[in-house]
């Protein structure tokens, strides 16, 4: 397999000394242009056909990624943390374990050419706030992203979070994506990418998305209302059940009653119950349809 990385750190410094009227083409041109196709499907382009229309810049502010105008002097030390060598290496020890781990199963994986890149998180985001200043990206085969507020805790997770979109990575390179997937089809495919997080990086690294609630709070007062919610579908419907009501509101979808994250969470003890169910591999366990995943656990949400 190989492993590009675009080295963040280096064009937020060239963002950061810039003047105002380069700082976008820097971010457009240098950071996003090599995840141009990631991008495509999601028909994002880098520059908009107009000025202040919709391209990459607006859509990574609607991700809570820090937009390049906000990249100035005060992000000197976030920047150079950035710029250590140790961070990207972790990263990238992390997928080729990860996906080494499918390969030594006997997994042939169709991409073998995988891009990735660091980005800076915006601190004012209620991404960023409520995932405890990281997250990522790696639902498109072949590319991946990791959105980050550098710090020790931050980037001492890092490597979690980076198994987590391997997972996914891998997953979509075998289960085609819908835009109208089901929210249990949803918890499933997040309940895979954490469980395998953990079982490479240690239950210490449990993301904030499973951390931040209780099982015992998650079944009694959230399994309920998420049952409900089984078959929902579609990202507008779902995104209250799968990421809680604070998301949902600030994407200007109707809450359900539901913490952050309560979806992700539910799915990483319904896929650790499936596991621990029926002995499948982690790795065999990614590769399944939903439904025959959700047809061995039904009784999960009895």
């Amino acid at each position: 397999m190989k492993i590009e990385a675009i080295r963040s750190g280096e064009i937020y410094d060239k963002i950061r000394t810039s003047i105002d009227s380069n700082k976008e083409n820097i971010y457009r041109y240098e950071l996003m242009k090599p995840f141009e196709k990631k991008w495509g499907c999601y028909q994002i382009p880098i520059c908009a056909k107009t000025p202040g229309g919709y391209d990459v810049i607006m859509a990574s502010e609607m991700l809570g990624i820090l937009p390049p105008r906000f990249v100035n002097d005060s992000y000197e030390k976030e920047i150079a943390l950035l710029k250590q060598d140790q961070i990207w290496r972790a990263c990238e020890t992390t997928m080729v374990e990860s996906f080494s781990y499918f390969e030594k199963k006997g997994i042939e994986l169709p991409v073998d050419t995988y891009r990735y890149s660091i980005l800076l998180a915006n601190p004012d985001s209620v991404y960023t706030k409520l995932s405890d200043g990281y997250c990522g990206d790696g639902g498109i085969p072949g590319y991946i992203f990791l959105t980050v507020l550098p710090n020790a805790y931050t980037l001492d997770r890092l490597p979690a979070a980076m198994a987590h979109e391997c997972n996914h990575n891998v997953r979509f390179q075998f289960i085609k994506w819908s835009n109208d997937i089901t929210l249990e089809e949803m918890m499933v495919t997040e309940g895979l990418a954490e469980n395998f997080a953990v079982s490479l990086c240690g239950i210490e690294h449990l993301g904030p998305w499973v951390s931040k609630i209780t099982k015992e709070e998650l079944m009694q007062t959230c399994l309920p209302i998420l049952k409900e919610g089984l078959e929902v579908q579609g990202l507008d419907q779902i995104t209250a059940y799968l990421y809680g009501d604070e998301i949902a509101t600030e994407q200007g979808y109707q809450p359900v009653g539901l913490p952050f994250c309560a979806g992700y969470a539910c799915g990483f003890y319904l896929v650790q119950y499936y596991l621990e169910k029926t002995g499948v591999d982690i790795a065999e366990a990614t590769l399944k349809p939903a439904k025959e995943i959700l047809d061995e656990v039904r009784e999960f949400f009895a």
